[in-house]
């Protein structure tokens, strides 16, 4: 299951199913009307689902002059990848999609210093696990933020490259 977005390519080779879920061209099985933010890849497996968001701040210049202005903003990145969890959670809610626990990663161009420091905050806003206890499910399973290199080291049956 190979799924190539924003100049990455990612190979889940165990994966029951990889795709596109940020999908933009309307003929496709995964593109989504609504006006909500959407992680960009869903894989799913045997016992989990896994939610991937990608930012590459380095050579990114798809977007409009306000997320150049803001992108060196941690807190405007942080809220940026809380509500893409969140918004996609509400998705897969209504397609009645979440029987599985998730896992979110979002791979950033940043040093593994910053990077943890934004899975520390990200993962208290989500919230990851139980967060109250009137709460039967979690919304989160893990958090984890990390760069190609960290990928590539901590998920090696999944690896990521620059697509050619």
């Amino acid at each position: 299951m190979k799924v190539e977005i924003d100049g990455y390519k990612i190979d889940f080779t165990d994966a029951i199913d990889a795709f596109v879920f940020d999908e933009r061209d309307e003929s496709k099985e995964h593109f989504h009307k609504a006006p909500m933010k959407a992680v960009d890849i869903i894989a799913e497996f045997e016992g989990a689902y896994v939610f991937v968001e990608l930012k590459d701040y380095d050579e990114d210049t798809s977007h409009g002059s306000r997320y150049k202005a803001d992108r060196g903003s941690f807190n405007w990145l942080k809220k940026s990848l809380k509500y893409k969890f969140r918004d996609t959670y509400l998705f897969r809610y209504a397609e009645d999609k979440l029987n599985k626990p998730i896992h979110y990663i979002c791979l950033l161009t940043f040093d593994n210093a910053l990077n943890s420091t934004m899975r520390k905050a990200l993962a208290a806003e989500l919230p990851v696990g139980i967060a109250s206890k009137q709460w039967a499910r979690t919304l989160a399973e893990s958090c984890q933020v990390v760069n190609v290199e960290k990928w590539n080291r901590n998920f090696p049956k999944w690896p990521v490259s620059r697509a050619p």
